[in-house]
Parts: structure tokens; C-alpha cells; sequence
């Protein structure tokens, strides 16, 4: 069995130099650093620290680039690419991207990571030695965590999602605050690694944040109105909806409760944009056509 393992660093020294690179060795077991991985002054004589990894042909191979993401260490890496088939490729420094399995991501692929995207995690090995992406557990993220302040309350965050639960998803901000989403605080579910920005609406004892990324109030009026408004631009300044039309007609329309038209349109109307007449509402400078 190999004494040498992907995803580890070690100390080798050089054994003997091929057209393609030096072969290093503990005094057992040889091991390739490729041409490409050799830096100007390199002494095959002296000790060398390498991190090995597999190449594009499988074999085990060295380099002297140390990542910060190796087997026992954790860091964030970005992805950089999908494969449906197999999972996502995440940059970690090297030549040569590592797979983490779909197997370890959620089950709908809508729900995985996109390229830009991030992930906390570490490396693995299988029976074969080679290398995997392993994404980090819980505990690995609460290492990372600062216990937030009551006065972050209704203050904007920035954050990165890392875990998907029924109720909602956990997300570690910039600042490293450990946050929740409940399923109700959002218009959709975020993927794994993807940075959103929410309001703090909650701090909790332990320091820990409950998150919205859903629009203030006055946020939501103002993007309901211009929603509205629009609507009725397109329709040359008339539409067939009012504070008094059906709330499902409404719901249909324009995707939006009718306490939310109601707000919206009032809005519009104190800026004196609209009126309303006999069921419809007009452009003020249609109400007279």
C-alpha cells in the first residue's frame, strides 16, 4: 500500500531528472513534479515540501504550491465548474481543479452551486486515492463564527450559504455571523455557495442572526408601484384594476397580494401619477382622453 497520499504535504527530495520534470522520492516511493510545477533555481539536491495531488493522467504527482485547502485543512474555494454528471469542479490553486461529488451535494441540481459560487471545505480520498472535494460540516463553520451584536438588528448582511434544511438555509455572513433563513423570509431558495445579502431581523442569545431577503416595506411598495406603473405605460396609460378589483385578479396580474396593490397604488396616487374612476385606473395625463 502507497505511503503517499493525494491531498497531503510532505518532504521529498529529488531522485533523478527526466525530459518531462525530476522524479522526487521519500526513499521508497517516486513521485513526478512536472515541468510546468518546476520554478527557476530549483535545487533537485535540497529537501523539497510538496503537496501531491493526481495530474491529468491519474498518477500521483507533486508540486510546490501548498494550497490552503488540503486533507485536515479547510478554506473556501470557488467553483468553477458544473457537471451534471459527475458534480462541481472547485479551484483550489492547482493546475488541476478538484471534483466534489454530487453525491455530497443536495439532491435537485437547481440547488447546486453555480460557477462564482462558493464552498467551505477540505479534500478527501477514496479507495483509490484519489481526490475529492469534502464539503466542511457544521462544526467546521461554527469555528469560523463571531457571535453578532444587538445593534446589527435590521442592519444589512452580506453572506454565503452552506447548508440547505427543510425550514430554511444557514448562511455564514462576511463578518462571520452564523445566520438562518426561514423558508417564509425568501421568494426562492438560494443555491449551496451562493452569496446573498438580507436584513438582520432577529439576534439570538448565542449570537447567531435570523436573515430576510425579502424588501423592506418601503422597498416592496416602491418596486410594486413601478410594477404598476409600468403596466399601465404598456396599456397607453389605462388599466382595468382598481383598489376594489378582486384580490385573485390582482394575485394573477400582477403577482402580488392585494394589501400590496393597495399600498402601491395609493403610493402612486399621493405622487399624483394616477387616479382612479368607475372601476379603472388612469395616467393622470390619460384621465381626460
Amino acid at each position: 500500500m502507497s505511503r503517499l497520499e493525494a491531498g497531503t504535504v510532505v518532504q521529498l527530495y529529488g531522485a533523478r531528472e527526466v525530459p518531462f520534470g525530476y522524479f522526487l522520492t521519500d526513499g521508497e516511493e517516486d513521485v513526478l513534479l512536472h515541468h510546468t510545477e518546476v520554478p527557476d533555481g530549483f535545487d533537485p539536491q535540497q529537501e523539497q515540501t510538496v503537496f501531491l495531488y493526481q495530474d491529468h493522467e491519474g498518477r500521483l504527482a507533486a508540486t510546490l504550491k501548498i494550497p490552503e485547502i488540503r486533507k485536515g485543512h479547510f478554506g473556501w474555494a470557488e467553483v468553477v465548474e458544473v457537471k451534471e454528471n459527475l458534480g462541481v469542479f472547485i479551484h483550489i490553486g492547482l493546475t488541476k481543479d478538484i471534483l466534489v461529488s454530487k453525491d455530497d451535494l443536495p439532491e435537485l441540481p437547481r440547488l447546486w452551486p453555480a460557477r462564482g459560487d462558493r464552498l467551505y471545505c477540505t479534500l478527501k480520498t477514496d479507495k483509490k486515492n484519489r481526490l475529492f472535494g469534502m464539503l466542511a460540516t457544521e462544526e467546521n463553520i461554527r469555528r469560523l463564527a463571531t457571535p453578532a451584536d444587538k445593534n446589527l438588528f435590521n442592519k444589512n448582511v452580506k453572506g454565503t450559504v452552506y447548508r440547505l434544511l427543510m425550514e430554511g438555509s444557514n448562511i455564514i455572513t462576511e463578518e462571520g455571523y452564523l445566520g438562518f433563513i426561514h423558508h417564509s423570509e425568501r421568494t426562492r431558495e438560494p443555491r449551496l455557495g451562493e452569496m446573498v445579502e438580507g436584513r438582520v431581523i432577529g439576534v439570538k442569545e448565542d449570537g447567531s442572526i435570523n436573515i430576510s431577503l425579502l424588501p423592506r416595506v418601503h422597498e416592496a411598495i416602491d418596486e410594486d408601484a413601478e410594477r404598476i406603473y409600468s403596466y399601465l405605460v404598456g396599456r397607453g396609460g389605462n388599466m382595468p384594476y382598481w383598489d376594489k378589483s378582486l384580490p385573485q385578479d390582482i394575485k394573477d396580474r400582477f403577482q402580488m397580494s392585494k394589501g400590496s396593490f393597495k399600498r402601491a397604488l395609493g403610493k402612486l396616487m399621493k405622487e399624483g401619477k394616477v387616479i382612479q374612476k368607475d372601476g379603472w385606473t388612469h395616467l393622470t395625463e390619460k384621465a381626460d382622453q
